[in-house]
């Protein structure tokens, strides 16, 4: 079977998105009958029908949605290599992170000025994706390396590492009902509203829609709704609202994390600095205050 283009394979995903020629047609700039011609062409190279036509509908066959899936993986895929080709070729390239404004556990400054001591690291370009896209910024090649939180991103298709392990704290007004309490668990939590986080499922919130942290605050001070995050994420929260630990939350694992290619020399640099710095900064929190140093 002849190799399945690019371009083509651009073309089917773009029908299978909009299930209508001339919408699809419209998006790529190019003329419907073009469209439909390269259509029919990849159908009998692969042997296969992908799309099922009528006067009033486009579906997808099940061959078609097969491609579907897996074509767009592989499409982004492709995309990503050339441009990480071309931040390889860069003499001036620098390493792109993505981290969430103060969801780095506190260690970024310490990470950032450890990898400034790695021979011949390139400057680091720091890079602030929205909630939804920050891991997509690693799989498409618009970033190198990331500071990412599971299981609240996904890092399906990327290598990590952990580096902290976080207890989740609800964030609350000092009037809630729950502030006396030196803890709390999930069922405590039954019928508080909490956020929906612009761009990502709601996994039955019913909250005010929040797109940062200073937004979530200041709901939270209002009593609009209150939150459960990792607790360094809480402490950028500001002073005026009480965090109380939830025993039985499942805890935020912070990871960095890369594409499943073969990393570059500085990407490993900078994921063996990162390691190197968080395993000292546990072993610092783990060492009794009288503790004479060994």
């Amino acid at each position: 079977m002849d190799r399945l283009e690019t371009r083509e394979l651009e073309y089917f995903l773009t029908i299978a998105e909009e299930l209508h020629f001339g919408r699809a047609a419209a998006r790529l700039v190019i003329a419907q009958p073009a469209l439909s011609k390269a259509i029919r062409r990849l159908e009998r190279r692969l042997g296969v029908r992908l799309l099922e036509r009528s006067s009033r509908r486009v579906s997808l066959t099940p061959a078609g949605e097969v491609l579907f899936r897996e074509g767009r993986q592989a499409l982004d895929m492709v995309l990503a290599a050339a441009r990480r080709a071309q931040q390889a070729g860069n003499p001036d390239a620098r390493l792109r992170l993505v981290v969430k404004p103060g969801g780095d556990g506190g260690l970024l400054p310490d990470i950032l000025a450890c990898y400034e001591q790695e021979p011949d690291a390139p400057a680091v370009e720091v890079l602030f994706g929205g909630v939804a896209n920050r891991a997509n910024l690693l799989r498409d090649g618009r970033a190198d390396v990331a500071l990412l939180h599971t299981p609240h991103e996904n890092i399906d298709r990327l290598e990590a590492r952990t580096l902290v392990i976080e207890q989740r704290v609800a964030v609350l007004p000092d009037w809630h009902r729950l502030a006396g309490r030196a803890s709390v668990r999930l069922v405590d939590l039954q019928g508080e509203t909490l956020p929906r986080w612009h761009g990502l499922t709601a996994d039955g919130a019913t909250g005010p829609e929040v797109a940062d942290m200073t937004q979530l605050a200041q709901l939270v001070a209002l009593g609009r709704t209150i939150a459960v995050l990792p607790q360094s994420f809480a402490e950028s929260l500001g002073p005026d609202l009480l965090r109380v630990p939830v025993l039985d939350a499942v805890p935020s694992t912070l990871v960095v994390a890369w594409p499943p290619a073969a990393p570059a020399r500085h990407v490993e640099a900078f994921v063996r600095v990162a390691r190197t710095v968080a395993a000292r900064r546990h072993h610092t929190n783990q060492t009794p205050a009288n503790a004479e140093p060994s």
